[in-house]
């Protein structure tokens, strides 16, 4: 893959399904099922379920609860394809259930919930809030604001301003590292997740965020991309789940090897690198990821450690697995790109307990791969994809 300017500056997005020779109306048609599959009445594979008149949630189905990652995820799904009713019920879902108005807290999202809004947890996971605040940019850009709760952009910009500012008054944590502007794990540890990095997304912070934040949100983006190659492994492309902030695995509770967590992190390198083009280390980053597991059935993943190495304990979630190395292919430039992008259309939606995670992956990918995960403008334009 030649080098490109990401599609922020060109206003086009590749469509890798089409690259492969897939039919842009089968592409089209996938993408519809697979709505349908996670927000539809199918009980094998849905994800998505309705509350009353104005909400709605997305089960972990594997832990039967309701988390922040997973609906700050559905929001974005929603928004991405127009659904603005969707969007409402789950913002307003979490913003009745999840958001804490007291205590250390107070501004941020309680991580997990029972689906009758019960909460499991009083603390909060990043990745949550930051997809909720992209989310909701684009909600603002796309749809603009309502009354509150649904001033989507004000929402947005307020979570963005308490993610940094919280505890100046002595009373709670940051979300984000002020010295080096590197994401934590949760607000009251010094170490990080590399799969919560999000530079792609910090780049439009530093456009959208309120003035006096936008610098830090640009600096976040570069210390970012440098964090995610410093905690991917130079031969393998590997990274743990947990990992400080020098990027070495932290072992804490056996977090710092490859598994659940850390898939992520080659979806977001291919998704930043398809948005951005900054850092062309993405794309060696992006190829070894695809190297090391080209001769690796999906029955066969595996925990590992990050040299490659692996463990007895088979992969939870080989269906994630799969779709976020497709969506890595955006910045790959070897020979395993187009596998990695076929293996994905090859395969189903995951049905059973555990298809929460693995199918917001498989949908993330899918939108990624056919030029439908965009960035929503202030103005409300979009260009077509190539």
């Amino acid at each position: 893959m030649r080098e490109r300017q990401g599609a922020f500056v060109t206003g086009k997005y590749r469509n890798m399904f089409a690259e492969c020779g897939y039919d842009p109306v089968a592409i089209e048609t996938r993408l519809n099922e697979t709505w349908e599959a996670l927000f539809g009445d199918n009980e094998t594979t849905r994800i998505y379920y309705p509350m009353g008149d104005d909400k709605g949630y997305l089960l972990d189905t594997g832990n039967l609860d309701v988390r922040s990652e997973g609906m700050s995820y559905g929001m974005m799904m929603a928004v991405q394809f127009g659904r603005k009713d969707l969007f409402d019920r789950i913002w307003n879902w979490a913003y009745t259930y999840m958001y804490m108005t007291e205590g250390k807290h107070k501004g941020y999202f309680a991580w997990s919930c029972l689906p009758d809004g019960t909460r499991n947890s009083n603390g909060p996971a990043p990745d949550g809030e930051e997809y909720f605040a992209m989310a909701l940019l684009f909600a603002s850009h796309r749809w603009g604001d309502g009354k509150y709760p649904y001033d989507y952009g004000k929402q947005a910009r307020d979570l963005l301003r308490t993610c940094l500012h919280q505890g100046e008054d002595g009373n709670g944590y940051p979300m984000w590292n002020p010295d080096n502007k590197l994401i934590k794990f949760v607000p009251e540890v010094e170490y990080s997740d590399p799969s919560y990095h999000l530079p792609h997304f910090y780049e439009l912070f530093a456009l959208w965020a309120y003035p006096e934040d936008r610098r830090f949100w640009e600096e976040a983006a570069a210390a970012s991309r440098d964090y995610i190659v410093s905690s991917c492994h130079p031969e393998t492309g590997l990274s743990p789940e947990y990992a400080f902030y020098d990027g070495k695995p932290n072992d804490e509770r056996g977090y710092g090897h490859f598994f659940s967590d850390a898939y992520r992190v080659a979806a977001n390198i291919g998704l930043d690198y398809e948005w951005f083009g900054k850092d062309g280390r993405q794309r060696s980053v992006a190829d070894r990821i695809l190297a090391f597991f080209a001769d690796k059935s999906p029955r066969d993943y595996r925990r590992y450690r990050i040299d490659g190495e692996p463990f007895e304990e088979a992969s939870l979630h080989p269906v994630g697995l799969l779709a976020t190395n497709a969506a890595a292919s955006l910045a790959a430039d070897g020979p395993n790109a187009r596998s990695s992008v076929q293996l994905l259309w090859d395969t189903p939606v995951r049905t059973g307990n555990r298809r929460y995670y693995d199918n917001c992956l498989y949908m993330f990918a899918f939108m990624a791969l056919s030029g439908r995960f965009r960035i929503w403008m202030p103005d409300g334009s979009l260009v077509d994809c190539e």
